[in-house]
């Protein structure tokens, strides 16, 4: 029997956690008399938590002393797990179940990779933490996307060589860790922006189980 390895990022792909980390980050932002737009926010996908606040200082052209920055980022964090911790299985996005359920009856082998250091508690929170066969996120590596340490250790978890494994992305730091991964990017998103991508869908409603099943077989 063929198999494949599938990794999956979470915020954005699984879950839409993004717009908790935008209110979060606003309000972080609003705090320091900072303005924080969507498109600003755009640019802090699958960044790191210090880099991220490196970036807002640098748009409002502030500097501020290293025990606020601590203390912000601090803050930031709890607010966005006050966030999380009311969520339920109502916020998985569509079709994600789907998709996860035809490749556990087809006995093909899923890893999370994703950055984020809470990822466990949201796969808990959305009943989907027994799917995964493996869980790599932002506890298990030093390098951030586009480095593909992430989905590396995660082919590792699944006894796969990282040519067989195929990974779901949103962001173009993540498709760019597949592809220099050597593995199959599936960018779930905009065209435009996820370029990139060997495949590029919209969400997981557009992807047939058809497509997964090719992918198998390859």
């Amino acid at each position: 029997m063929n198999k494949k390895g599938f990794i999956f990022d979470l915020d954005g792909v699984i879950v839409d956690t993004a717009k908790y980390h935008f209110l979060a980050w606003k309000n972080l932002a609003k705090s320091i008399d900072i303005d924080f737009t969507h498109e600003q926010n755009e640019q802090l996908k699958g960044v790191s938590r210090v880099k991220s606040l490196e970036k807002i200082l640098d748009w409002g052209n502030k500097t501020i002393s290293e025990e606020l920055f601590t203390s912000l980022m601090g803050k930031k964090n709890e607010e966005y797990l006050s966030f999380i911790a009311k969520m339920t299985d109502e916020e998985i996005l569509p079709d994600v179940p789907k998709t996860l359920d035809y490749l556990i009856e087809n006995q093909q082998p899923i890893s999370l990779g994703s950055a984020s250091k809470n990822a466990r508690p949201i796969l808990e929170k959305v009943n989907l933490l027994s799917k995964f066969n493996a869980i790599v996120d932002g506890n298990d590596v030093s390098k951030a996307k586009p480095d593909p340490e992430v989905f590396l250790i995660a082919a590792k978890h699944l006894n796969m060589k990282p040519e067989d494994c195929i990974v779901f992305e949103d962001s173009v730091a993540g498709v760019q860790a597949a592809n220099t991964a050597n593995m199959i990017s599936i960018g779930i998103g905009e065209k435009e922006v996820l370029h990139e991508a060997d495949y590029i869908f919209s969400d997981f409603t557009e992807i047939e189980n058809s497509f997964i099943q090719e992918l198998i077989n390859r």
